[in-house]
């Protein structure tokens, strides 16, 4: 078995996947500490790779690249030009292993078995058969061919200066109290996922009611903040409008909330990596597969959603609205006096 010296981590998006990933970042970085990685990405997603202590390079590719033959080329350049030796592809869809294949690594791994779709069967050439339930362990068991077996979860994203000031002033001109707030995010990539925004703003007042504990809510993009602003509306006054934020602005927050509720999508996973207790709902996707990762967090799902026309804009939320106020409120009562006496205590 080869050590690798110069790797390269395919994971080109979603913003959640990529937090995904972050593990089986530091699980090489642990295991292999000379080695030079790097990690190709699209989009929003590189934010949080920056500055990783883990990673020595973002390689940023265009969105869609693989469909212009000129992107492909130039893509193939940049990743030659490092002179990989092994590739990780954790996506393992056609698209990852073509960028895992174009940068001329040698050992290409991937996973066997269903998760290994599309050409990527072909284009990774050590495959592992892995039986993981949860998809952060899924992304671990592809490092097996490293010699890296059952490793500590970890992702040590870190924070800049910027950011935590940011999150600071703003708890202070909002007189929130570190640990002391909720966060809520309405939005999610498919319709299908969203909890209706008036079922937040109910738990919302709840929360206030019953533990003295505001609510933030954050959003982006314009449909994000009208669901945000409706949450406002239904929560009695216990809700409060974040201010547009970057990613990394938004993980600042994160990590000095008591609380984050919300679907399955990039905030909530982000809570998580950052330390923050997390409750996901879940409708069209599969809790435990794609939940909250940890003892400490929930996964609520009521019905599960498998229709072929879930991933479609406009897509009906039944399995969604399945999931009512009383079952999320409830896990928080369960939750949040305890993380409440924590902080008293580490104050």
């Amino acid at each position: 078995m080869s050590t690798p010296q110069r790797l390269l981590i395919v994971r080109l998006t979603a913003i959640g996947d990529v937090i995904h990933g972050v593990p089986a970042l530091c699980a090489i970085r642990r295991a292999h500490p000379d080695a030079h990685i790097s990690w190709v990405v699209e989009g929003a997603g590189a934010q949080l790779l920056d500055g990783h202590p883990a990673l020595d390079e973002v390689i940023r590719a265009p969105r869609r690249w693989y469909r212009s033959w000129r992107q492909i080329r130039e893509l193939r350049a940049t990743l030659r030009e490092r002179s990989f030796d092994t590739a990780v592809d954790l996506q393992c869809l056609t698209k990852s292993a073509l960028a895992a294949y174009l940068s001329g690594a040698r050992r290409r791994l991937g996973v066997a078995g269903r998760h290994g779709r599309e050409l990527s069967r072909v284009l990774n050439n050590e495959r592992t058969l892995v039986r993981a339930n949860h998809v952060i362990d899924q992304y671990l068991g592809v490092l097996a061919p490293l010699g890296i077996d059952t490793p500590r979860v970890e992702f040590r994203l870190p924070e800049t200066d910027a950011d935590a000031a940011f999150a600071d002033g703003l708890l202070s001109d909002y007189a929130l109290q570190r640990r002391g707030f909720v966060i809520m995010n309405p939005g999610a990539g498919w319709t299908s996922k969203r909890w209706p925004p008036e079922r937040y703003g109910e738990l919302a007042a709840r929360l206030l009611r019953s533990h003295g504990v505001p609510t933030l809510v954050a959003w982006a993009g314009e449909e994000e903040r009208t669901l945000a602003e409706t949450i406002l509306r239904s929560s009695d006054a216990a809700a409060r409008l974040a201010p547009d934020t970057s990613l990394t602005q938004l993980a600042a927050l994160e990590r000095r909330a008591a609380l984050f509720v919300g679907s399955d999508t990039g905030p909530m996973h982000l809570a998580v990596a950052v330390g923050t207790p997390a409750i996901s709902l879940h409708g069209p996707s599969v809790a435990s597969w794609c939940g909250a990762y940890g003892e400490n967090n929930r996964r609520v799902q009521v019905e599960l959603d498998e229709s072929p026309g879930r991933k479609q804009p406009g897509a009906d939320d039944y399995a969604m609205r399945a999931i009512g106020v009383d079952l999320v409120a409830e896990h928080c009562d369960e939750m949040l006096p305890g993380i409440l006496a924590a902080r008293g205590e580490a104050a």
